[in-house]
């Protein structure tokens, strides 16, 4: 309500080479999450940005990686790496663990206690403001500005060692940034007209089929579909409690079902999330492929988010810079034309040294006591 204008005009500045600077912020994620060891996170990270080129080419338009297959012209689907990778790589590898039952005791303490939302506040504010500002960019996901809230929040955090082991911290902040981020993603529909999304663009569909053309005069032409659809917003998110709040329990129940009931409905209800993506049995065994990848990788401790973040920002990476070099005959010097674009990089290389400092750090804080004899 506030800021849509300005946001949409800075959103409206970024040219290849400023989405490549942002793009290069949000992979140095892959070393501040990479776990114990820094070289396993690259590699993964590494095979994440491998895959994320299967498909057509941006610029040529030739086929790579797709080894003759028709459906992998349009690259593999987020969606379907995210359920195998996460729900079936977790049911293998608690098969595998011979997991029963998984809760008897009395369910308890569901609600945050004032304790919680004094640890959470910041993390919300952060996470909120955060998302919002990846929601207003092109082609940004809500993926994308959960991972980053989650980031800065490990960072910022004097208990960093917590986040992996249910830190309200990061989950606050992961939530507030992904909601907040569709909210942005409404800032240059309403303002502007440009969908910077998918679910953007069948909206601006819906909008058009009705004569409602979104841009610089839809909140004078159409006060009413406008201000509508952002008071829908407060409606929405005020319902969500409502209806949420006393379902805590039935959800949290869930844990109770024998794991020989629920792994089998996991299962299914991936198998159906992944056909329904794009209505073809090729994206269900993709699913199954990167669960077994999942499995293994948990296996040999291989961290899967670094995978996930490359496969992400893979095609937005290599888009962008492949533009940008075009643009510039060759010349990397365009990513420093702008004060923009010099500021992100300058994040980039800033949040790297942060990390290995911090690293290093705790390196030296864990090497073992010299030996003083007695």
């Amino acid at each position: 309500m506030a800021v849509a204008p300005p946001l949409a005009d800075w959103a409206l500045s970024f040219g290849p080479p400023e989405y490549f600077s942002l793009v290069l912020l949000g992979l140095t994620i892959i070393v501040s999450l990479a776990g114990e060891s820094v070289m396993k996170g690259l590699l993964s990270g590494a095979l994440g940005l491998l895959l994320g080129t299967v498909g057509i080419d941006p610029l040529t338009g030739d086929p790579r990686l797709t080894f003759g297959s028709a459906t992998l012209m349009s690259g593999i689907d987020f969606i379907c790496a995210i359920v195998g990778l996460f729900a079936v790589a977790e049911v293998l590898r608690t098969i595998e663990e011979k997991v029963g039952d998984q809760l008897y005791a009395k369910l308890k303490g569901l609600f945050p206690t004032w304790r919680d939302l004094r640890q959470s506040g910041g993390p919300m504010l952060r996470g909120s403001i955060l998302g919002f500002l990846i929601g207003v960019l092109p082609g940004a996901s809500t993926a994308v500005s959960s991972f980053l809230a989650y980031d800065l929040e490990k960072r910022v955090s004097r208990h960093p060692e917590m986040f992996g082991h249910g830190a309200i911290e990061g989950i606050a902040a992961c939530e507030a940034a992904n909601n907040s981020a569709v909210s942005g993603g409404f800032v240059p529909l309403l303002t502007l007209g440009l969908p910077v999304s998918g679910p953007m663009a069948v909206l601006l569909a819906a909008f058009m089929i009705h004569g409602v053309r979104p841009g610089p005069l839809l909140f004078s032409q159409h006060p009413d579909v406008a201000w509508g659809l952002i008071a829908s917003m407060y409606i929405g998110n005020v319902i969500l409690l409502i209806l949420n709040f006393p379902l805590i329990p039935m959800w949290v129940s869930i844990a109770r079902v024998p794991y020989r009931i629920l792994g089998p409905v996991i299962l299914g209800l991936s198998v159906i999330g992944a056909y329904s993506v794009r209505n073809n049995i090729f994206d269900v065994w993709v699913a199954f492929g990167f669960g077994v990848l999942g499995f293994v990788m948990q296996k040999f401790g291989y961290p899967i988010i670094p995978l996930v973040i490359g496969l992400i920002l893979g095609d937005p990476f290599e888009s962008s810079l492949r533009q940008s070099l075009t643009m510039s005959g060759g010349n990397p010097a365009i990513f420093f034309r702008s004060g923009v674009s010099t500021g992100l990089v300058l994040l980039a290389v800033a949040s790297l040294a942060a990390v290995v400092a911090r690293r290093r750090l705790r390196r030296g804080t864990r090497a073992p006591q010299s030996f003083v004899p007695n």
